[in-house]
């Protein structure tokens, strides 16, 4: 499967070597300049990486990715997956993207078999290129405006595309474990179960499968629009 209109790609107004955008990433979210401060510590600081794709290699038969499917990573971080993703899904293709350029660098310092773009979800009229997976991994509660993201998700996937959002924790740790953080990451909470579905519904996405448990939060949604997803402000 290809992506479609690569030419839509535009330079991004952050200046990340060799990164695109669909369009600049907001200026005005204290997140992003949270996430350029904590990078160049991030691995060190973060999950052990060979247990996170172990972790990952168990879920396989539950991701679903196959090969030729062209996916999208939001909010790749410092690419710990991508390269793992590029594996999985070849011949398709892995667009890693981030609204922290200095995360960005960091990912594309690894020389994985992806391209990055530099991109906000919640600010950023989305690309023009569809994808059959947007895989979200470690991200969602950082969105500021959940719903505008889910919008932005929709217009990026193919008719049936599927959002998969993964974390290897439970909402519960999670939201605890952010609320425990500084500004301005301590309000950044997951949905409760009871809200996902018209969260979804809102971004004409529907739910398709949904676990909550002490080390595993998976969410997968498939859109159900035959066409893009109208513009919502």
């Amino acid at each position: 499967m290809s992506i479609t209109n690569r030419a839509s790609i535009t330079q991004p107004h952050f200046r990340v070597p060799g990164a695109r955008s669909p369009g600049p990433p907001s200026h005005s979210d204290p997140r992003i300049a949270f996430f350029n401060h904590h990078a160049p510590t991030w691995e060190k600081d973060g999950e052990d990486t060979a247990q996170v794709l172990q972790r990952l290699e168990s879920l396989r038969p539950r991701l679903g990715l196959q090969p030729g499917q062209d996916l999208l990573e939001l909010g790749c971080g410092t690419g710990r997956l991508t390269q793992w993703l590029a594996d999985s899904v070849r011949p398709g293709r892995v667009i890693a993207a981030d609204f922290s350029p200095e995360m960005l660098a960091q990912a594309q310092a690894r020389n994985v078999d992806a391209e990055f773009w530099l991109m906000d979800i919640c600010a950023a009229p989305p690309a023009r290129e569809l994808f059959d997976v947007v895989f979200c991994f470690n991200a969602f509660p950082h969105f500021r405006d959940k719903p505008q993201a889910l919008r932005g998700v929709s217009q990026l996937l193919k008719p049936g595309g599927r959002l998969i959002i993964l974390h290897l924790a439970g909402s519960a740790h999670l939201n605890h474990f952010h609320s425990q953080l500084a500004h301005p990451v301590c309000h950044d909470l997951m949905p409760t179960r009871e809200e996902w579905p018209g969260l979804l519904g809102g971004a004409q996405m529907e739910l398709q499968s949904f676990t909550d448990e002490v080390e595993l939060f998976l969410l997968s949604a498939l859109a159900r629009k035959t066409g893009a997803c109208a513009d919502s402000a």
